[in-house]
């Protein structure tokens, strides 16, 4: 039939993993078509559009569940709803992008303490990943002090 895919072609098409399907069927991110009587299920080139919406989305940071609140939005255009989605997303963007700065600022210290060392048997980072942590679970913030 033109225009159709089996799971594996589909998968193909859309540069992912047969399981991935599978995973996003089950998530319920990708329809499952029925399977005809004696044959196999067919998806169409909207699957394969779909999937890499998927793709695309989790290459910008969404989540899966993100991604199922985008596809319904899809379906509906509402572009505020969409919009406000994207602006949760780019302020955990800028907030990693903080966190991930702060880690290599403290890196870099730990670095330059290694180069300074002296003492090959005492090592600075080595030093700080085994002092126990103060309060509850800390990111980068651990690595200072």
């Amino acid at each position: 039939m033109p225009g159709t895919y089996t799971i594996a072609r589909l998968a193909t098409a859309a540069s992912v993993h047969v399981e991935t399907v599978r995973y996003y069927q089950r998530r319920g991110l990708v329809p499952e078509p029925v399977r005809p009587p004696g044959g196999i299920r067919r998806y169409g080139q909207i699957d394969a559009d779909r999937l890499r919406f998927i793709r695309r989305a989790q290459t910008m940071g969404f989540s899966l569940n993100e991604i199922g609140s985008l596809l319904e939005l899809k379906t509906r255009g509402s572009c505020r709803a969409t919009r406000a989605l994207a602006a949760a997303k780019l302020a955990d963007v800028d907030a990693r992008m903080r966190e991930l700065r702060r880690l290599r600022k403290d890196l870099a210290e730990l670095v330059a303490r290694c180069d300074a060392n002296e003492r090959d048997a005492s090592c600075p980072v080595i030093n700080r990943l085994a002092r126990p942590e103060r309060g509850p679970a800390r990111s980068a913030a651990a690595f200072r002090s």
